[in-house]
């Protein structure tokens, strides 16, 4: 009975660790298309409402879901709190901070890098054209998640509950 009862959970253990891993690649894709929706956003608030860079950038984390939203709140705070702080070390210092609570990788994380140290020194059509640029670049990166994700995901589904079949083998 015991044995049973420990089969059963080695396999609920193993296909939810599995289907957590899948989820992961599942993830990515989307919150990098939510946030180029919000960067595109952020570019209509630049260009086109005329709007100063943290108002913008509040404007924009109210119509972005988290996690994602908190990185431009952050951002914001951080220049409208602190006059130390020039807003290349905000927008930087509000993705280190929330990085981790996001699906997305490294490349991601160093084109919104790139894409802080040139907001908010220049004029308004040179900012919108980083946008642009970092809105194509984050576009390849979706592209390569999709891709992933199609990969992976059935990989891990099934590979958590093959694994957990195989301990539960071994246990018996």
């Amino acid at each position: 009975m015991i044995k049973l009862l420990g089969a059963v959970l080695v396999l609920f253990a193993g296909t939810m660790i599995g289907f957590q891993q899948a989820a992961k690649f599942a993830e990515r894709p989307r919150q990098l298309r939510q946030l180029a929706h919000a960067l595109q956003r952020l570019e209509t608030e630049i260009g086109y409402g005329h709007t100063p860079l943290p108002e913008a950038l509040e404007r924009t984390a109210s119509a972005t879901p988290e996690p994602l939203a908190t990185i431009f709140r952050k951002a914001a705070s951080g220049v409208w709190e602190t006059e130390s702080f020039t807003f290349r070390d905000s927008w930087e210092q509000a993705i280190q901070s929330q990085w981790d609570s996001t699906s997305m990788r490294k490349n991601e994380q160093s084109v919104l890098i790139r894409l802080g140290s040139t907001l908010g020194i220049s004029d308004k059509e040179d900012q919108m054209k980083h946008i642009h640029l970092a809105l194509l670049q984050l576009k390849a990166e979706e592209d390569a998640a999709r891709d992933d994700q199609g990969r992976y995901e059935k990989m891990w589904k099934s590979l958590g509950i093959l694994i957990a079949v195989l301990v539960v083998i071994l246990m018996v």
